[in-house]
């Protein structure tokens, strides 16, 4: 069952001669359940498809469905309603927010929908996460892949349609980043999670289900993809 899809996907910034397209006409269609990479040099367009699946940013024109609904064409408060409560969100520094402890960040979503977290859920996190001990802490008491693992927590607690990972292992060593692939793996296994990954490391991007490859703005296929 497809869960995301784009049409004809554009992002343009500036006017005139400092015209930059960052996305042109992008489609793409992602299955309930896949697991997926997103590859591309710098500059190449990644993080602005990201930020326009997210419904963080705005595209000149095109749609992004997510489980049927033409995100973009709801109004402003519905989109952030729809985005916290259908898309989770996962960023290369974390966005913990300081003065909260790890409990309190991995259950902002849900608080600021007006809603409890399940006990047993966040429990059943907690232990999946491997952050048992943990959850009373601050961000600035917590290692790198501890911050990283509640951001994941965070983005899990409401059960999204879709979960996106903007180089989520980016500023990690080599072995936390294998454990948060780890995680994200599990995750899409054990819950059913749609994951949608954004990688600089090719090797954790042949981990996924399926590659896609980005470069100036468009989705490449074939030798290409592969080359790219």
């Amino acid at each position: 069952m497809e869960i995301l899809r784009t049409e004809h996907l554009c992002k343009v910034y500036g006017e005139g001669n400092s015209q930059t397209v960052a996305l042109d006409d992008v489609n793409i269609s992602v299955e309930k359940g896949e697991f997926i990479a997103v590859v591309g040099r710098s500059g190449s367009g990644k993080s602005t498809l990201m930020h326009l699946l997210g419904g963080v940013d705005r595209p000149t024109s095109g749609k992004v469905f997510i489980e049927g609904q033409d995100i973009y064409g709801l109004k402003k408060d519905q989109l952030a309603v729809f985005r916290r409560r259908q898309v989770g969100l996962i960023y290369q520094f974390y966005n913990l927010i300081p003065v909260l402890d790890a409990r309190e960040n991995m259950t902002l979503p849900l608080e600021l929908d007006g809603r409890s977290a399940n006990p047993e859920t966040v429990k059943e996190l907690v232990k999946t996460l491997g952050l048992a001990g943990q959850m009373n802490k601050l961000p600035n008491q917590l290692s790198g892949g501890q911050q990283q693992r509640v951001a994941i927590g965070r983005a899990l607690i409401t059960r999204p349609a879709i979960l996106l990972a903007d180089e989520p292992t980016g500023n990690l060593d080599s072995q936390a980043s294998e454990t948060i692939m780890d995680l994200l793996k599990l995750s899409n296994r054990k819950y059913g999670q749609t994951v949608m990954m954004i990688t600089h490391n090719r090797e954790l991007a042949g981990q996924a289900d399926r590659v896609l490859t980005i470069d100036d703005g468009r989705i490449l296929t074939g030798k290409g993809a592969e080359m790219a």
